[in-house]
């Protein structure tokens, strides 16, 4: 994360990769410029060894082939695409496998926009959407979803947002596999946001293509937007092309800022990951609180431990919990919080406390919500690389109005 990709030499010796604050590049000869869009438009294949042609932004920017390059390794991925937000890279790689009459199949409970995306905007293109809970088998989807169209991509989410419900990704893949038909099979996409690229690689589990939005761990912040979609160079192809004509892909300063972040990456998620385990511990014990979902408490037996155990590295550091009560008790928490901001996003380096329920999932229905457990006294909880101390008595004196 500090060198890869990148000699200073480059670069007049700057030690850190500079901003390539530019619109459109010089081309060496007029050949080389007609040898640079036949590669970017797909009218010929690159050859072996041959480099991609800098032509204007919305197409590559240095910042962003360095970043993709260091942002692929942590996945283990052939191929790195970023974007301007998560929901760009959510969106663009939809678009770019799913064609009218097609249908997607998803995992609930699934991030508020991500949702309403496929209840609201993929339908009017002529795509069908069907869910499934996210602790669900999927091999009897096919009856059980009353599935006619061909499938041309699963969308998960592990763990959920808010619930932390992990989905069996081996178990995914395999169902993607039983519906290949004529040589195609729907992709299976993995949004991987909360746990990010260091507790968990769904790559290695069977997963297409892993989606992140960038603007939670990977930038790690709060100060910055962006997304990406990583995988093998097949799947990412026709992602690339359509981000290039969307004008999805994200800008140079804001790549520079997750190349700054990308060095510090394993020291704030680790940081805040065994702050989590305290302050869920803590949660836990109180007589205030009704449940606690937290990966970090699942035992074995579970079927979601199972599950753990198989794909996840660490349990990560979001934290779901329902106070005893309902929505008002939450609030009378929420707004209580003196440490912990009240805002939505994660992944910060501060800790942030939400009420999906009347925010990030507002757009879901009440017999949905019902159905995937998320309730009106559920707050959730991004914790931060503040000291566990100072976060454990913010928490216990806002409890204390409950």
């Amino acid at each position: 994360m500090m060198t890869h990709g990148y000699k200073p030499e480059w670069s007049e010796g700057a030690l850190k990769v500079p901003i390539f604050q530019t619109s459109t590049f010089v081309f060496p000869t007029a050949e080389e410029g007609k040898a640079f869009f036949q590669v970017a438009y797909g009218l010929r294949e690159r050859a072996e060894g041959e480099a991609s042609g800098l032509i204007y932004s919305r197409i590559n920017n240095p910042d962003l082939e360095i970043l993709e390059d260091r942002l692929a390794l942590w996945d283990g991925a052939e191929s790195c695409a970023v974007f301007n937000t998560g929901m760009a890279a959510i969106a663009t790689t939809l678009m770019a496998l799913v064609r009218p009459g097609d249908t997607v199949l998803y995992s609930t409970p699934l991030y508020g926009g991500t949702h309403h995306l496929l209840q609201q905007v993929l339908p009017g293109f002529g795509v069908a959407t069907r869910s499934f809970p996210a602790t669900a088998p999927l091999a009897d989807a096919g009856g059980r979803l009353g599935l006619t169209g061909p499938v041309a991509a699963i969308l998960v989410e592990t763990p959920a947002n808010p619930t932390n419900a992990l989905v069996d990704l081996e178990a995914c893949a395999a169902f993607a596999r039983s519906l290949e038909r004529d040589g195609r099979r729907p992709l299976l996409l993995v949004d991987n946001t909360f746990l990010g690229p260091l507790w968990q690689q769904p790559l290695r589990h069977g997963a297409d293509i892993v989606l992140y939005s960038a603007t939670k761990y990977i930038g790690g912040h709060s100060d910055l937007l962006a997304g990406a979609a990583l995988g093998a160079r097949a799947a990412l192809d026709p992602v690339r092309a359509l981000r290039t004509f969307f004008g999805t892909l994200a800008d140079p300063w804001t790549a520079w800022l997750l190349m700054r972040s990308l060095e510090t990456l394993k020291l704030r998620m680790t940081s805040a990951m065994k702050n989590a385990r305290y302050v869920a511990d803590f949660l836990r014990a109180h007589p205030k609180v009704a449940a606690v979902h937290y990966l970090g408490h699942l035992a074995p037996g579970d079927p979601q431990h199972a599950i753990y155990e198989r794909q996840c590295l660490a349990p990560g550091s979001m934290v779901s919990f329902d106070v005893r009560g309902g929505e008002a008790e939450a609030f009378r928490f929420l707004n209580a919080l003196r440490l912990v901001k009240l805002a939505v996003s994660l992944g910060g380096t501060e800790s942030l406390a939400e009420h999906p329920y009347s925010m990030t999932h507002a757009d879901v229905g009440g017999a949905e919500k019902q159905a995937i457990g998320l309730t009106d006294r559920m707050v959730r909880l991004s914790v931060g690389i503040e000291h566990p101390d100072d976060l454990i008595a913010d928490l216990a004196q806002a409890l204390d109005g409950v």
